[in-house]
């Protein structure tokens, strides 16, 4: 769960990164505030939110399964050692 929240939240703060990148390549400093205007923070905010809905049906979409697969539980091999569950 950790890491679905660490991502969506990658892809929400990276419009914010290029645009703080963008400033320091043009020598505008990054703690002024008024080089973060709340029109500006609008837009990089919708940018953000609309990147985590791609991302989001872009995984949802790639990570399933493929339909009328069946899910094969973990079981002990031979050896001893633990075979983990797989999608067939």
């Amino acid at each position: 769960m950790a890491r679905i929240v660490a991502l969506n939240a990658i892809f929400f703060l990276v419009p914010f990164a290029v645009y703080a990148i963008w400033l320091a390549a043009a020598r505008r400093p990054l703690s002024d505030m008024a080089s973060w205007p709340l029109k500006t923070i609008a837009y990089l905010s919708a940018g953000g939110f609309v990147l985590t809905a791609i991302a989001l049906v872009f995984f949802i979409h790639f990570s399933a399964a493929p339909p009328g697969a069946e899910y094969r539980p973990a079981t002990i091999g031979e050896d001893g050692r633990i075979v983990p569950g797989t999608l067939q």
